[in-house]
C-alpha cells in the first residue's frame, strides 16, 4: 500500500491539493485501503507497475464498479417497480448507468480534478468522468463491503438522480430506439455514411439515414457514431408518434 501511495503522492504538484482530503469529502468516510483509491485515479498513460509488475490504473476497478452498479441498481428497480417486466427492468437500468449518465455523476463529483495522468486533462474525451466513477465504485466495494458501496450508489446515484417516471421517457440511444422501430415494423433502414471534411481541420463524417428506400434525415459529425445517433434523433422527431410506444 505505501508502494502505490508514495508513487502517487511524489508525482503530484502542490496545487492539485489533498488528494485524500478530496477523497473523503466525496466518499463521505475514512478509507481503509488507501491504496485502491490511489489506483481508481490513476490512468493507464501513468505506466506505473507494482512489485509482481501488475500494472496500476483504474481500469479493473471499472470493470468491478460497473458490476456493482448494475446489481445495486437492478435490485432498487426489482423493489420500486413491482409491475416490470424483465424487459421493462432491463431497458430502466440501461437507462440508470448509460454512459451519458455515468459522466453526468462523474462530472458533479470532479472526479476528474483527482485523476493522475501524463495526458493533459483538455484532451481527454468525455467518457473519462463515467469511467472514473466506476472505478471509485469499485475501489470502494474491494475496501469497505457491499453494504458501503451500496450506501454509496443510494446517496449519489438513486436519492439524487433516479426519478422513474422521468427515466421512463428518457431516451439514451436514437439509433438503437429506431433499428428496434423498423424492425418491428419491418421498415427497411439504412445509414449511408461517408466522410466529409469540408473546410474543417477535424475530420468529420456525414450520414444519410433511408427508411424504406427514402432519406428521412442527415447529420453530420467527427464520428461516424455520432453522425448516426444525431441523424437518428432527427429521424426519431419525424416518426414520434410511431415510436413513442416503445421507450
Amino acid at each position: 500500500m505505501s508502494f502505490i501511495r508514495n508513487i502517487f503522492k511524489n508525482s503530484r504538484s502542490e496545487k492539485d491539493g489533498n488528494f485524500f482530503l478530496q477523497l473523503e469529502k466525496i466518499l463521505e468516510f475514512k478509507p481503509k485501503s488507501e491504496a485502491l483509491y490511489v489506483k481508481a485515479f490513476t490512468h493507464r498513460s501513468m505506466n506505473i507497475r507494482d512489485k509482481k509488475g501488475n500494472p496500476i490504473n483504474y481500469e479493473r476497478l471499472e470493470f468491478v464498479g460497473d458490476a456493482m452498479l448494475s446489481s445495486v441498481i437492478a435490485f432498487h428497480l426489482y423493489e420500486e417497480v413491482p409491475h416490470g417486466d424483465e424487459g421493462y427492468l432491463t431497458k430502466m437500468r440501461s437507462k440508470i448507468v448509460s454512459r451519458e449518465h455515468l459522466n453526468e455523476l462523474g462530472r458533479d463529483l470532479g472526479l476528474i480534478d483527482l485523476v493522475q495522468s501524463r495526458i493533459p486533462k483538455s484532451n481527454f474525451g468525455n467518457n473519462i468522468h463515467g469511467n472514473l466513477f466506476e472505478a471509485l465504485v469499485g475501489a470502494i466495494y474491494l475496501d469497505k463491503g457491499y453494504k458501503f458501496c451500496e450506501k454509496f450508489i443510494y446517496n449519489r446515484v438513486i436519492d439524487p438522480y433516479v426519478d422513474i417516471e422521468t427515466l421512463e421517457g428518457k431516451v439514451i440511444s436514437y439509433k438503437s430506439l429506431l433499428i428496434e422501430w423498423c424492425q418491428k415494423e419491418k421498415n427497411t433502414f439504412n445509414y449511408d455514411v461517408y466522410e466529409d471534411t469540408g473546410n474543417d481541420e477535424l475530420k468529420h463524417f456525414s450520414v444519410k439515414l433511408s427508411i424504406n428506400n427514402k432519406v428521412v434525415s442527415k447529420a453530420r459529425a467527427t464520428s461516424k457514431k455520432k453522425a448516426e445517433e444525431k441523424a437518428s434523433k432527427r429521424a426519431f422527431f419525424a416518426f414520434q408518434k410511431q415510436i413513442t410506444k416503445l421507450i
